[in-house]
């Protein structure tokens, strides 16, 4: 057996070893096939004492020259973040709850994919595959896996059931990294299927926000037998005029509404001044990661940058989101030194995720559902939509959440996915 360098306990499968380790351990490696094997996380300690004295030896730079968040994350806000992190967070707490819950791996197309995967106590439940984002992980979807599994227990019906697959994305959380170039979207939504199918799902369907919603509509594209449908909540559906124009840096195509006219001017904002965090990922991931993959302070600030501007809190994440969630999740990409092998997946794309031309949404045949959150980095107007999604049965605009939807308002998202798909049953 070969030598590998990403995962985490030891396990006696079948009659094999299989260590899971920290990167940088000795370990054994897993032997691929296909077969679904159980998971468990287990930080060596070493590991989190490492990170603890990083933190608390940072070097801070001097303060912002402004008022505002114009020039970043505020020194304020990234100290009181970080002093917790070093003193009072426990990671434990993070993994026992993942470690909770039924979590497995499986070689696909010669990388070891993670993922959890809930089957509900309801009959005739609806198997339902849901990819993270960037700077997100599994995290962000835990608070949901109840309110779907168990709707009869969070105000809903036993027949608005569904089986919840959460995989890692390859290079992200728990699932290997690539050894090479080529994962990008269409890779992994094929990857997605052959998922399904090996869990022995006939008829499924798919949801996603931020590369969840790339991922899903990749897949709708490719429709494999068995997709029935796909809900996102950052679609791609800038028209190409608009696109042009915010590319160079064009006033708005004559003629829009107002609320195509408002997301006209949350687009031009990411063009920008908003887009930086991409430019570096699409453009020199491999540079990035050596600094965020060293100084774990870095690593927090470009990730609360995010939470700041993308959830629907007004600017600061600590409305939206605990100090503990926030962190759970940077501390995930710290431990299995995934800083650079997710921005990767920027430099495989390399494309503009809200356009719908370059997306190809005109290829999707299958039906398409969409929730538009008002914390979103753009509105999509339901006139783009209808543009860009020739089968939409179901558009939503909702009065509170945001980028991260389902971390932010898991109730809330939970009702939307049941509304959405309630056709497709």
């Amino acid at each position: 057996m070969k030598t590998i360098t990403h995962s985490f306990t030891t396990k006696i499968i079948a009659g094999a070893l299989m260590l899971f380790t920290i990167p940088g351990f000795a370990q054994t490696a897993k032997v691929a096939d296909t077969k679904i094997r159980p998971f468990h996380i287990s930080v060596p300690e070493a590991t989190l004492t490492d990170l603890r004295q990083r933190v608390l030896a940072t070097r801070w730079p001097d303060r912002e020259t402004v008022t505002d968040q114009s020039q970043g994350v505020k020194l304020d806000q990234i100290q009181t973040l970080v002093k917790y992190w070093g003193n009072g967070y426990d990671w434990r707490k993070a993994e026992t709850r993942l470690n909770a819950l039924p979590q497995f791996v499986t070689n696909i197309d010669g990388l070891d994919i993670q993922f959890v995967h809930i089957r509900s106590k309801h009959k005739n439940a609806l198997p339902l595959i849901i990819t993270h984002g960037w700077p997100g992980s599994v995290f962000e979807l835990l608070k949901i896996i109840g309110p779907l599994t168990d709707p009869t227990a969070f105000g809903g019906r036993a027949e608005d059931a569904f089986d919840v697959i959460i995989p890692s994305m390859p290079g992200y959380g728990f699932s290997e990294k690539p050894k090479g170039a080529g994962w990008g979207p269409d890779r992994i939504a094929s990857a997605w299927d052959v998922l399904m199918k090996r869990l022995g799902y006939k008829n499924y369907v798919s949801q996603g926000g931020d590369w969840g919603s790339v991922i899903a509509d990749a897949m709708a594209r490719q429709a494999p037998e068995g997709l029935i449908g796909i809900h996102v909540n950052m679609p791609a559906t800038v028209p190409a005029d608009v696109a042009t124009a915010l590319k160079n840096g064009e006033p708005a195509p004559a003629g829009l509404s107002v609320k195509e006219a408002a997301a006209f001017k949350s687009l031009n904002h990411l063009y920008t001044k908003g887009g930086g965090y991409a430019a570096l990922m699409v453009t020199r991931p491999q540079t990035l990661g050596y600094g965020l993959s060293d100084s774990p302070v870095g690593l927090a600030s470009f990730f609360l940058d995010k939470f700041n501007e993308w959830t629907y809190s007004g600017g600061n994440a600590n409305k939206s989101l605990t100090q503990d969630e926030m962190l759970d999740d940077i501390t995930l990409y710290w431990v299995t030194n995934t800083a650079a092998s997710s921005a990767q997946l920027y430099w495989e794309n390399n494309t503009n995720n809200f356009n719908a031309v370059e997306q190809k949404t005109a290829d999707i045949k299958i039906p398409v559902a969409i929730t538009v959150f008002p914390g979103e980095i753009y509105q999509a107007p339901k006139t783009w939509a209808e543009r860009s999604y020739k089968n939409l049965i179901y558009f939503h605009e909702v009065n509170k959440g945001g980028h991260f939807a389902q971390w932010e308002e898991p109730q809330l998202f939970a009702e939307e996915l049941r509304a959405a798909f309630k056709t497709l049953r």
